[in-house]
């Protein structure tokens, strides 16, 4: 029984500890006559080997099918393709969507939440950007839409097999204002995850989060959200996209969101760094006081409500999900299950990141009700005849031992006085 429960312990250590590798998924179509007709002009998605790339992955699949074309595009081939006598196969890679199962309604380890990113998933996505309208060269982002395919598999992956079939098709336009709320909020998140990991083995190296950090802050590596505000916040385009007031107000709130999750994050930077580092984590920390300044000036302060001190003394928990923007502010791909609301309450919000009503007490039938009171007043007469009677019982005991003491004490003093003699 020892070494069984120390082998278990050790599996749930490993669990939370120790890194795995994330498997990428692609989507493959075989297009033409020339296939056979179980997969013939149909779509499959495929779960590749650990560390496996697309290109290795693409070799191993025309080993297969050495005479078939590999086709250069990602969008759907037409007619002429589909009805031609030969091999054409269409390979890319695809994101799986987080989908959590509805028993998490807790804080949980991020460990457990990165194995349901890649395991047990059946939608999977594909993002493409499309330019609309005149091309802006200084800002890239005021006409980036995003045509983001969705893929659901007959099964989750993975099963029985590493690949299913495809059984259904939708695509959707996100503008790019939507987009810029998605990135704003999948940046913030890639934060969160990567404070929780040095929370929960302070022996990861810093690099990861010193080129994380450093590309945030530093508004010469990545132009920072500067370029939203240059698109989003102008007077020209509240003007022209009136309809648009209230995604603007939650990119502006993310952006206010950001700088809490960034202070923890440098805060850990330098307790980590060496001494060689130190004088990038001072120019690091000097660039984060500027735009600490000048967000809280512009959009105001956040303030994280749960405290990582304590955190830190008790067993690990996902910082994604314990405390992240608001759930108003959240995408549909992000999960969360313990936010804050807007007025920075606490609310109770459900596996996809959307806020649910508090749940209220069912109404009861009338009839239902009234056996319950009568059931209730037969249940106190009970609970008063049997106190009656314990009472009498209590009654003949304590004369009992009355008279049984007064013995006692007269037997004791006899004891006492020959002892003495």
């Amino acid at each position: 029984l020892f070494t069984l429960q120390r082998k278990q312990a050790q599996f749930y250590e490993n669990i939370v500890k120790v890194i795995r590798p994330k498997p990428d998924y692609f989507a493959v179509g075989y297009y033409g006559q020339g296939f056979p007709t179980f997969i013939r002009n149909k779509v499959f998605i495929y779960r590749g080997k650990e560390y496996e790339r697309r290109e290795d992955f693409e070799a191993r699949l025309l080993t297969q099918f050495p005479n078939a074309e590999k086709m250069k595009t990602t969008s759907p081939p037409g007619d002429d393709i589909k009805t031609s006598s030969g091999q054409y196969i269409q390979c890319f890679t695809v994101k799986p969507k987080l989908d959590l199962p509805s028993k998490f309604h807790r804080p949980v380890s991020e460990q457990i939440v990165s194995f349901y990113r890649v395991n047990e998933v059946q939608r999977f996505e594909y993002s493409r950007p499309v330019r609309k309208g005149e091309k802006n060269p200084d800002n890239e982002f005021a006409n980036m839409w995003i045509e983001r395919t969705i893929y659901v598999t007959a099964y989750k992956l993975p099963g029985i097999l590493r690949w299913f079939e495809v059984k259904s098709v939708f695509m959707v336009e996100i503008s790019p204002l939507e987009n810029a709320i998605e990135t704003m909020q999948l940046t913030n998140d890639k934060i969160n995850n990567m404070v929780q990991q040095h929370l929960n083995d302070p022996n990861l190296p810093i690099n990861p989060l010193s080129m994380l950090l450093n590309g945030i802050v530093d508004p010469a590596v990545m132009g920072g959200f500067a370029n939203y505000e240059k698109a989003f916040f102008t007077e020209k385009y509240m003007h022209e996209h009136p309809e648009d007031h209230d995604k603007i107000e939650k990119l502006k709130d993310l952006i206010a969101w950001q700088i809490p999750f960034l202070a923890e994050g440098i805060r850990i930077h330098g307790e980590k760094v060496t001494e060689a580092l130190r004088p990038f984590h001072e120019r690091m920390e000097a660039c984060f006081r500027q735009l600490k300044d000048k967000v809280e000036k512009q959009y105001g302060a956040r303030a994280i409500l749960s405290s990582l001190d304590e955190r830190r003394g008790s067993r690990p928990r996902s910082m994604v999900r314990s405390f992240t923007m608001p759930s108003s502010s959240r995408p549909l791909s992000v999960a969360s299950v313990s936010s804050l609301s807007s007025d920075s309450t606490p609310s109770r919000p459900g596996s996809d990141g959307f806020v649910l009503e508090p749940l209220l007490p069912k109404k009861m039938h009338s009839r239902s009700q009234d056996k319950l009171d009568k059931d209730d007043l037969d249940k106190d007469k009970k609970e008063k005849k049997k106190e009656k009677r314990n009472s009498k019982h209590q009654e003949i005991f304590d004369k009992e031992f009355k008279s049984t003491d007064i013995s006692l004490q007269q037997a004791e003093a006899v004891i006492l006085s020959e002892t003495v003699t």
